[in-house]
């Protein structure tokens, strides 16, 4: 159950701060004022008291033989006990009017802690996700109730977790289980509330308390937990669990034959590569290692996929190989045109469509007939997904002022164009997911105080987001097809397992793993946004424990497609590398953890050769569908970490297109890029309309404010499409 209290409490986090999160206020420290500190708090912890600082439990007593709560037998009296602690806390701290006296009273409590064994000082007790650290200990006693032992190296720290010692020890399973982060959140200790403050550490205490009992009481029923696969990076080397994690380990080290012809035909005939962060493994290790040989390798998501192809022909490059789905080869072709260099060749890694059920969900009569009530609704402004085709993108812009949009930007697109335009109607499509969880976010929003709102956007306050939720649709049928498969059992088997985790999720993952990971987010313990945005918080995560110097073991649950991996191994072993932390003295273990169902597809049918056939996904046929036994991992029953269609782009495909350059048999002509050579409804080319809505978004980009010539296109939408 979640509890009720009086106090209104902030849903959404502030916005994360490059700045120093520990706690930096000076404080000017007093004894607090006699007829504040008293029971009931001080009654319940008064047992800890006639322990010296420097006593040890005996070898033969345990370390939870003084309770630090009395619990009531009655079952049904117990369960009403924490909520009324809670309340009790939240009425205490409230009565306090200073910050500091807030602060003071926490440290007060700091001193009431049991005494915490050395011996469990260790890596495996540790908290994730705290600016201190903190060692959590947990048993089920002989009357089936939760019993914890905490500490921390920083008193402020001692202080919280004294008050989720008396909320929470000797309570019964379901009762720890039923508390909610947001019920702890609305309590005011005087903290600083920025995202990484020590304001979130009981918070994440919370969550580890709750983990550790779950896995106790499923051992106790004789349940298993089978974890999923996970690669474990540390400055020796990388060590995979599972066979799904070692077939993404394999090619982490790759052939080196392979790296060296590679290199060879990119110098000799001068051809750049861009390739998207969720290419095969086999492919991104062997172009990882090249780029150490040649420069003109790039790496990345889809945006910065043609800006990079425009700075290699800037270079010299004559030919562009384009590793992605169709929209991305497209994309760089028009933008090479664009800037100039239509003479510089564009070639994809197959001679079929490289299709994108997200992308196709755009193309459909459905999406067309979505936009015709959006260009009925002036003024409307349809805000699409960058990983759509240049010709959806052409042909929505002539019948919706259109603008394109990233997982990383398009919260910001949206309420910018909002402030901008009164009264305006905002379309997003195609993506379904993200639609959803965008309208999400700003449902969350409404219960911010307007100076949170204003850390997101300047324009805006409470008032303005609920004006403007009404007049944001989204499309009701498009979904990436691997994010689509995060469901209910991997998410299920996420929060039970990694729930004290780092959790990381693409901004089109569906509802219930978006909302897990904005949990985790509002703890500091995890990022929604595009795949830059989950490469970033992993470096910076790994980053920070490597300042602290201290043993650690992060574990990263990879929300999104697993060729992302590749990119994460490679910065995770650079900062391991480079730091100059003493390997005798601190270990940073980096767990990177795939959430793949266990029921996973390896096979289509035992009667084939090999057990294997043909099957059609989308308007493509694969000889088979990726799963476990084949090292990729999708699954019906969700947790599909893999991209078929981007798989297509295979190793020998990048080789065979390289060593045939220049085509001058047009032997491999139907691996070259199309050229949209027809034209819109207006007459118009293809690529010149589908360029607009990108170039709206650069504008936006690079000034935080909307193009002045697309402000006037939705407010003359019946007009003539400017040229």
């Amino acid at each position: 159950m979640a509890f009720s209290v009086s106090t209104k409490a902030s849903i959404f986090p502030t916005l994360p701060s490059n700045s120093d999160h520990g706690y930096s206020r000076k404080l000017f420290f007093s004894k607090p004022p006699s007829s504040l500190f008293q029971p009931p708090f001080l009654k319940s912890l008064k047992c800890v008291q006639s322990l010296s600082p420097d006593s040890k439990p005996s070898p033969s007593s345990s370390p939870f033989a003084c309770s630090a709560v009395s619990f009531p037998s009655s079952a049904a009296a117990a369960a009403e006990l924490v909520p009324a602690r809670l309340q009790q806390l939240i009425t205490e701290f409230g009565s306090l009017t200073e910050p500091s006296d807030r602060v003071k009273r926490l440290m007060g409590y700091a001193a009431l802690l049991p005494p915490f064994p050395d011996a469990s000082r260790v890596a495996l007790n540790r908290v994730m996700g705290c600016t201190a650290q903190v060692w959590l200990e947990t048993r089920i006693d002989e009357e089936g109730r939760m019993r914890f032992l905490v500490d921390s190296d920083s008193e402020i720290t001692r202080g919280l977790c004294a008050c989720l010692i008396w909320l929470l020890d000797g309570a019964a399973p379901a009762d720890v289980l039923s508390l909610k982060t947001e019920d702890l959140a609305v309590l005011n200790f005087g903290l600083p509330g920025t995202q990484r403050s020590r304001a979130n550490t009981w918070l994440n205490v919370l969550v580890s308390m709750q983990k550790r009992s779950k896995k106790l009481l499923a051992e106790r029923e004789g349940k298993m937990f089978e974890p999923f696969p996970s690669l474990m990076i540390t400055s020796d080397g990388i060590d995979a669990k599972g066979s799904y994690a070692e077939a993404q380990a394999r090619f982490l080290f790759p052939d080196e034959s392979k790296v060296e012809e590679l290199v060879n035909v990119l110098k000799e005939k001068e051809i750049g590569v861009v390739a998207h962060f969720y290419m095969d493994p086999e492919v991104q290790g062997v172009l990882t290692a090249a780029q150490k040989h040649w420069p003109h390798i790039h790496i990345s998501d889809s945006l910065v996929m043609a800006d990079s192809a425009v700075k290699m022909a800037e270079a010299g490059c004559k030919f562009i190989t384009v590793l992605g789905v169709d929209f991305m080869s497209e994309n760089v072709r028009a933008i090479l045109d664009q800037a100039g260099f239509a003479e510089v060749g564009v070639y994809r890694m197959s001679e079929d469509r490289i299709g994108c059920s997200l992308a196709d969900a755009a193309s459909t009569p459905a999406y067309m007939n979505y936009l015709k009530d959006a260009s009925m609704s002036p003024p409307s402004l349809h805000v699409i997904y960058i990983n759509t085709s240049l010709e959806t993108k052409a042909y929505s812009h002539e019948l919706v002022p259109t603008i394109t949009c990233t997982s990383s930007n398009v919260v910001q697109t949206v309420l910018q164009a909002f402030a901008e335009i009164p009264d305006l109607k905002i379309w997003y499509g195609p993506d379904t997911y993200m639609g959803a969880n965008i309208a999400k976010l700003f449902q969350q929003m409404t219960f911010m105080t307007d100076e949170e709102i204003a850390e997101m956007h300047p324009a805006h306050n409470a008032d303005t987001i609920r004006s403007l939720l009404p007049r944001l649709h989204y499309f009701q049928d498009g979904s990436c097809i691997v994010h689509h498969l995060f469901g209910h059992e991997v998410v299920q088997k996420i929060n039970d397992m990694y729930g004290d985790a780092f959790l990381t999720a693409h901004l089109e993952v569906p509802g219930e793993m978006f909302s897990l990971a904005m949990e985790a987010k509002r703890r500091g313990m995890g990022v929604v946004g595009s795949t830059q945005n989950i490469l970033d918080f992993i470096k910076q995560r790994v980053q920070e424990s490597l300042d602290r110097n201290v043993s650690d073991h992060l574990q990263f649950v990879l929300g999104t497609e697993s060729g992302m991996v590749t990119a994460i191994v490679a910065a995770v072993r650079k900062l391991l590398g480079s730091s100059t932390t003493s390997s005798e003295k601190a270990k940073v273990k980096v767990e990177i953890v795939f959430p793949v169902s266990a029921d996973s597809i390896s096979q289509t049918s035992t009667g084939s050769p090999q057990g294997v056939e043909s099957v059609q996904l989308g308007d493509i046929i694969l000889p088979v569908i990726p799963g476990v036994a084949s090292g990729e991992g999708c699954s019906i029953h969700g947790g599909c970490a893999s991209c078929p269609y981007m798989k297509m782009n295979s190793l020998n495909s990048l080789l065979k297109v390289c060593h045939q350059l220049p085509d001058e048999d047009n032997i491999i002509a139907p691996y070259e890029a199309e050229r949209f050579k027809t034209r819109t409804l207006s007459g118009k080319e293809i690529a010149d309309v589908g360029c607009e809505p990108i170039l709206h978004m650069r504008h936006f980009q690079a000034k935080k404010e909307m193009p002045e010539k697309l402000v006037d296109h939705i407010l003359h939408q019946h007009g003539n499409l400017s040229s």
